[in-house]
């Protein structure tokens, strides 16, 4: 473990205001702390964690049903809030989020700590390419802009060619997407003649994994003549978590004044040591509003901790940023295969304009087929080069067809290049 007694200070200091603001008035929580023998006087952060329950994705979906339409998870009367959110949902619809003003500024401090590890400067132009709906998305990047005093031009409710019209008019410097649109968006700007005169400096991503693979950062900034590209994620339940530091590109540091953070093996609950990979667990600290104790994320991440450069103490870091998602690894024949993995291996191959993997069930079996368009002017042999490069990997044979430019989905928001047919079978 990590020596770090100022950061644990912090954190301790801010987990026992944020329990005495519970036991106030948190429904949610002030019944759960009781169970676990806890309260303000928390001793230290290994009390907590041993005391404590998780807190799950389920366990807020049921809350939400029991107690329409907000929940109990609230610090303050509703009469105190005024910004809503939710989540993209899970099959029951979804999930409301509620913050205070004082909450809401708490997640714009996060995101001026994306902004100024990224080096982006109040004079930038920053444009963001997102749709402005109920998700929690850019929202809080947009206001932290404003804020500090970056011009910042809204995108949503266009289309491509007009946010990029209004990119180049102007003149922005910092466009804000997923890396998914940053693709998308590449491809439209490298086919218009303002691509031989504008040149976008910065770019931030989030919302997928993508950010954090070397492949897809290299396409994005080779489509955007060489813009540096920086990764961040969050969510909706917690907030903006975490940052690319310049020093140490391809990984997220968490911002650790905001979260405490805890990486725990699936099967035994126990925290894993540095190197290893297990499930990001969160409790925020200053969004104490509607707060998340020990919440498990459901994101894979492998654990490390970095020293920035004139620091006395680590950073916790997330090695390789958001490796993907605890459910969603599906066995194929025997063998684990993360999304993520595949399509590492598929943007590898630079000629790969887009692609869609097939998961299909036949007699029982788990089989995957992969869907490329090719760049004009590819190597015939690409199909084979992708197949034989996954059949390495996998020690499986995975089918790859060409289709035809532009039959595949494109996406503004998250991908779902990921489709399951699970109920098909075959006689």
């Amino acid at each position: 473990m990590a020596n770090r007694p100022s950061t644990e200070s912090i954190q301790l200091t801010r987990l026992q205001h944020l329990i005495g603001e519970l036991e106030k008035g948190n429904e949610f929580y002030r019944g759960r702390l009781r169970e676990a023998g806890l309260d303000s006087r928390l001793e230290s952060l290994g009390q907590f964690t041993e005391k404590m329950p998780f807190t799950s994705k389920m366990d807020l979906v049921w809350d939400r049903e029991e107690f329409p339409p907000y929940g109990s998870n609230l610090t303050y009367p509703v009469s105190e809030y005024s910004r809503y959110c939710q989540s993209s949902g899970t099959t029951r619809g979804p999930l409301p989020s509620l913050d205070t003003a004082d909450s809401w500024s708490a997640m714009l401090d996060c995101w001026d700590r994306v902004f100024e590890a990224a080096g982006v400067s109040t004079s930038d132009v920053v444009f963001f390419a997102f749709s402005f709906g109920p998700f929690l998305g850019f929202w809080t990047a947009f206001e932290s802009a404003t804020r500090r005093g970056n011009l910042s031009i809204p995108g949503g409710g266009l289309s491509s060619k007009a946010r990029l019209q209004a990119m180049v008019a102007h003149d922005a410097d910092v466009l804000c997407c997923t890396p998914t649109y940053a693709l998308r968006l590449g491809e439209v700007f490298a086919k218009t003649r303002e691509a031989a005169s504008y040149r976008l400096k910065k770019i931030i991503v989030a919302g997928e994994p993508g950010g954090s693979l070397p492949e897809v950062r290299q396409k994005i900034s080779d489509l955007w003549k060489g813009a540096e590209i920086f990764d961040h994620h969050g969510m909706t339940e917690v907030g903006p978590v975490t940052y690319e530091h310049p020093d140490k590109p391809l990984s997220l540091c968490v911002i650790e004044d905001a979260y405490f953070a805890e990486v725990i093996d699936r099967e035994t609950h126990q925290e894993v040591k540095p190197g290893e990979k297990g499930e990001l667990v969160l409790t925020t600290l200053t969004r104490t509003a509607c707060p998340l104790l020990r919440y498990r994320t459901g994101d894979l991440v492998d654990k490390s901790f970095f020293l920035p450069e004139g620091s006395d103490e680590p950073v916790f870091c997330l090695e390789g940023g958001i490796l993907g998602r605890v459910d969603e690894m599906v066995v194929i024949r025997g063998v684990n295969i993360y999304p993520t993995a595949v399509e590492k291996i598929i943007r590898g191959f630079p000629e790969v304009v887009e692609f869609q993997v097939i998961q299909t069930t036949r007699q029982s079996m788990a089989e995957l087929e992969v869907s490329i368009e090719a760049a004009e002017g590819a190597n015939k042999d690409l199909v084979e080069r992708i197949a034989r490069e996954l059949a390495d990997a996998f020690t499986l044979r995975i089918p790859v067809t060409l289709v035809e430019s532009g039959a595949l989905p494109r996406f503004e928001f998250k991908s779902k290049r990921w489709i399951q047919n699970t109920d098909r079978t075959e006689s």
